[in-house]
């Protein structure tokens, strides 16, 4: 194990243990700051006791490098494998076999931190067949939404990437950030243009319960929205994030009028829908969307996260819309009533 593995695998574990945020975040620091020094450097370093003199190098992070240059298993690293959650259950593993692809992926054209080739290579690695590539729209510029003309230039990437990696497809998408009103950040064109588009609230989470089902059940209703992301908006890590406040059968009444894809997110510190609506969701039929929202090629691991409770909760394979084939999907996707 490299110590830049060393370091990224701790940084996963403290994920999926929804450490808090700022320490996960310094040892994906400390694994980009060491990406960048030669191995033969960091030696001279490690033996001379100064791994600390290099930028977002602590005490814990030293350490951690240097045991992995010395061919060990970090003890940071070892008591994290100790307390590990285990993940997988046989139900959540034969629900996780059906999926073919992932329909909320990010890239470092946004927020995420690896190149499309990158994740694509990493879902054909795992075996999917596709994915859909979802970075953001132009609103949320905190996490670099995409203006128009720079998701046009992806468009025109992603068709090079296709015709390079085929069978294997990339589809393009964006999740749209919902308005207020419920309305739709993107344009009808590029909206209509793109394969998926995940439909996502990411403001004024504490809006009071009948305006943000107002606001929720609007973009279901809208025909270029195919899924509905990360509906209730917690966060499960730190302090955490509450739950959004809205009506549950409301919103999963009018996934099934519009034939709108509930969104599972499999983020660990997410883990959205709680279980309570997803059984709600389940005992609907509504279809469902198994997604990692992944902003790293290794978070596209995540789908077990998703599965063990979508499996747990009565949610079948016939139900999953990335259960289907890419031309199954595409259809679907094009064909939700006006």
């Amino acid at each position: 194990m490299t110590p830049v593995e060393a370091l990224e695998r701790i940084a996963d574990l403290l994920m999926r243990g929804r450490a808090p945020g700022h320490r996960q975040q310094a040892f994906r620091r400390a694994a980009r700051e060491i990406s960048r020094v030669p191995e033969s450097e960091l030696r001279f370093l490690a033996d001379a006791g100064r791994l600390q003199d290099l930028p977002g190098i602590g005490d814990t992070t030293a350490a951690v490098i240097a045991e992995a240059l010395a061919g060990e298993t970090p003890h940071y690293l070892q008591k994290l494998l100790e307390h590990a959650e285990t993940v997988g259950t046989s139900a959540g593993e034969a629900l996780r076999a059906q999926l073919k692809g992932d329909l909320h992926v990010h890239s470092d054209w946004s927020d995420g931190g690896d190149p499309i080739r990158t994740m694509a290579e990493k879902a054909r690695a795992l075996g999917h067949e596709y994915f859909a590539l979802t970075d953001h729209s132009p609103r949320l510029t905190i996490a670099h939404g995409l203006p128009p003309e720079r998701l046009r230039e992806q468009l025109d990437v992603v068709a090079e990437l296709n015709e390079e990696m085929k069978p294997f497809r990339i589809l393009t998408g964006v999740e749209c950030d919902i308005l207020e009103d419920g309305a739709l950040d993107g344009s009808e064109e590029l909206l209509a243009r793109v394969d998926v588009v995940v439909g996502s609230v990411h403001s004024k989470l504490r809006m009071e319960s009948a305006a943000m089902t107002r606001r929720m059940v609007a973009a279901i209703a809208n025909p270029h929205v195919d899924v509905l992301g990360h509906c209730t908006g917690r966060l499960l890590v730190g302090r955490g994030r509450p739950q959004s406040e809205f009506d549950e059968d409301v919103v999963i009444e009018a996934c099934r009028v519009f034939d709108t894809a509930l969104e599972v997110n499999c983020r660990p510190e997410r883990l959205d829908p709680p279980r309570d609506m997803l059984r709600k969701a389940a005992e609907a039929e509504i279809k469902i969307a198994i997604s990692t929202d992944a902003h790293a090629a290794d978070q596209l691991d995540w789908q077990p996260y998703g599965t063990d409770r979508a499996a747990e909760c009565g949610v079948t394979a016939e139900r999953v819309v990335n259960a289907w084939n890419a031309d199954e999907l595409l259809a679907w996707c094009g064909a939700h009533p006006a």
